[in-house]
């Protein structure tokens, strides 16, 4: 997959991830004052780990220290799905249209991963 991609900005699974940083800051300006330090925060700081990491990882040569960012990634998109619960949860906004984002790119991330580990590079 790699092999085809020039730049980080020409893997899907960061387009997508990079799209669900961008909602996360939408929906989180909503959110109330007092979640400035809070929710908003580290749910911003999660979301933009996800597409910081597969950036990143996308630069490395070593497979396994390439896995490594994505692994965090996956680690952050696991993070972010909890403040989408809590989200919804405290009933601070329409979360709605951010699941099936990182659904998506919670997919995309795992299979792009199975890649690298498959190929014979």
């Amino acid at each position: 997959m790699k092999t085809t991609a020039k730049t980080f900005k020409d893997l899907i699974v960061w387009q997508r991830a990079h799209q669900f940083v961008i909602s996360v800051y939408r929906l989180s300006q909503a959110f109330p004052k007092s979640e400035t330090y809070g929710l908003s925060s580290q749910f911003r700081r999660a979301a933009v780990s996800i597409a910081a990491n597969i950036a990143e990882g996308f630069r490395k040569h070593g497979r396994a220290d390439e896995l490594r960012f994505y692994n965090i990634a996956q680690g952050s998109l696991e993070e972010s799905r909890y403040y989408l619960i809590l989200t919804e949860d405290l009933g601070y906004g329409d979360i709605s249209t951010l699941n099936p984002l990182i659904e998506e790119v919670s997919k995309l991330l795992e299979a792009y991963m199975d890649s690298i580990q498959n190929s014979d590079s």
